[in-house]
């Protein structure tokens, strides 16, 4: 099966193109320019329509989406069909900020920074509901700066990673009280990444394009995927290289896009700010997305007959006509049979492996697709109709292995014993303050020890063990999984008998604590659930387990 061209360097090494002599079976060195390695001389006229613009890497060949206006038309057309399918509800229509009161265009800019925020490592179906929570509380930036940080990250508890919470109450508490800002965020992404805490480079960028109309580029995991596949690039998108690379190019096709509608929006510029760099970006995010998945669906993509992976798919079930072998591997892109694993996870940016077969075949020697030897898009609609379900099945299947991923490490488990401590004498639970610092930092949760890693244990073995470090019964486990740990949390009750004890818990991170005052502070998901529990069982629990000092756990 054909690799795409990969440009895996900075140098020269992408220069040399080595071809398998038919009866030899040797390579020969020829010293040729790829065509595809640097823009050429005279661009061709539809190329020359556009602006000025910062080169591309010289180690990336210039996207097909940036030579192809009709493509990109039909990118921003898909987009307008489906953008209100998922009812987003802080997709709005664009206000030019020149012209809009400036109380609006800072609500406007407040809702699209806490929609991004959220949206950061989760699910669009999820964070609605919880925008439209925070929405209704905070309608706007200086409602969020008046309140507490216990009651933002309260309402932020199921989103995950909540330092996000954090650095958004602290950064909205700046921004009122800024004497420059005023309560509206800025429109320079330079001056967002530096002075709002927590706002990066794709935050910023998307700040600045949809909110301000700012010809910007805004990169997340679903664009560095269109783009992996668009130009064809397998490498780890998460190498700070092949980051920056990307980024320059997605550079180039947002002002390539706000040239393509220049005239008709003529006034709309003149007004300060045009909706198309905003509309773009959304239109990227949104085909990697739903469309151009880890999983790509290219039945239903509007822009394969720009990409690269597509093309070099539909070359291979077409019988690999005019396949050329490369010499040299440049250092931005891996070798074609080493790719992780793309079943492993389907939410994620995986890539399969080959087969056995595939890797024998093709691992030792890379090739690069005829589509590179041109700087022409096929026609979409004709090879698309074209493809039988099988052979469809098969480009997809290569279209998966972009962008390449570094094979997964095992998450590490580990056994939690979790006490749920009531008191007799007023039924309050004892409650533990997390650090500053570290995994769920800050948050509250009920009294926990984490048992020492032993990895030759079986889950019986472990479960057994957590048994032996509490007098009392097991009365349920909660699984719970991060991103680099899955926990197995043992929950146990006890019963504190007061009356008359001399023993001081109350502390600088531990108290006593009401029902409902734990039903208001911040927790973790996992041990959400664990007090949960514990809440539901208490009364009962009581009269069954025999007195304990929390102390004797």
């Amino acid at each position: 099966m054909p690799t795409s061209f990969v440009a895996n360097g900075v140098g020269d090494e992408c220069q040399k193109v080595g071809q398998i002599h038919p009866q030899t079976k040797t390579q020969t060195k020829t010293q040729t320019h790829h065509p595809h390695l640097h823009p050429p001389p005279n661009p061709p006229p539809l190329f020359r329509m556009h602006p000025p613009s910062p080169a591309p890497p010289p180690h990336l060949p210039p996207p097909l989406l940036l030579l192809s206006a009709p493509s990109r038309t039909a990118l921003l057309t898909w987009f307008s069909s489906i953008s209100s399918h998922r009812a987003m509800p802080w997709r709005k229509p664009f206000l030019p900020p020149a012209s809009t009161p400036r109380a609006l265009l800072a609500r406007r800019a407040y809702e699209v920074w806490i929609s991004e925020v959220m949206l950061q490592q989760t699910r669009v179906a999820t964070v609605i509901a919880y925008w439209n929570r925070w929405m209704a509380r905070w309608p706007t930036i200086e409602d969020l700066a008046a309140a507490s940080e216990d009651e933002v990250v309260s309402l932020w508890q199921g989103l995950g990673y909540y330092s996000r919470a954090r650095r958004l109450h602290e950064a909205a508490r700046l921004v009122v009280t800024d004497e420059e800002m005023k309560g509206l965020l800025p429109r320079e992404v330079g001056v967002l990444e530096a002075r709002v805490p927590g706002v990066g480079r794709y935050t910023a960028g998307a700040i600045a394009a949809i909110v301000f109309g700012e010809a910007v580029a805004m990169v997340d995991g679903n664009v560095l995927r269109v783009l992996s596949r668009q130009l064809g690039l397998l490498a780890d998108v998460k190498e700070r290289g092949v980051v920056e690379a990307l980024w320059e190019v997605a550079e180039r096709l947002v002002k390539a896009a706000v040239a393509d509608g220049e005239e008709e929006e003529e006034e709309g510029e003149a007004a300060g700010g045009s909706e198309r760099p905003g509309i773009w970006g959304q239109a990227l995010m949104e085909l990697g997305s739903t469309v151009c998945t880890p999983k790509p669906k290219c039945v239903e993509c509007p822009v394969t007959a720009t990409c690269r992976a597509y093309q070099e798919g539909f070359a291979w079930v077409k019988g690999g006509k005019g396949l050329v072998d490369i010499e040299d591997l440049c250092t931005l892109c891996q070798p074609y049979g080493e790719a992780g694993d793309a079943d492993a996870d389907e939410e994620e940016d995986t890539a399969p492996d080959l087969t056995s077969q595939e890797a024998e075949s093709h691992g030792k020697q890379p090739t690069t697709s005829a589509f590179f030897e041109t700087n022409s898009a096929p026609n979409r609609a004709a090879t698309t109709a074209a493809l039988r379900e099988i052979e469809l099945e098969v480009i997809v299947d290569h279209a998966r292995k972009f962008p390449w991923r570094k094979p997964k490490k095992q998450v590490r488990e580990e056994e939690v014993v979790v006490c749920g401590i009531r008191r007799r004498s007023d039924g309050a639970y004892l409650v533990h303050q997390r650090p500053e610092k570290g995994l769920l930092a800050g948050m509250w949760e009920l009294p926990s020890y984490t048992l020492p890693l032993e990895n030759d244990r079986t889950i019986d073995a472990r479960k057994e063990a957590s048994r032996s470090y509490v007098r009392g019964g097991e009365v349920a486990t909660v699984p719970w999984a991060f991103s680099h740990l899955k926990l197995t949390m043992h929950v146990h009750m006890f019963a504190y008998d007061d009356q008359g004890a001399d023993q001081e818990t109350n502390g600088p991170r531990t108290k006593w604590a009401t029902i409902d005052e734990l039903d208001e502070v911040s927790m973790g998901t996992g041990m959400r659930n664990c007090w949960e529990l514990a809440r539901g069982l208490g009364k009962a629990w009581m009269a069954y387990v025999p007195d304990s000092s929390y102390e004797a756990l």
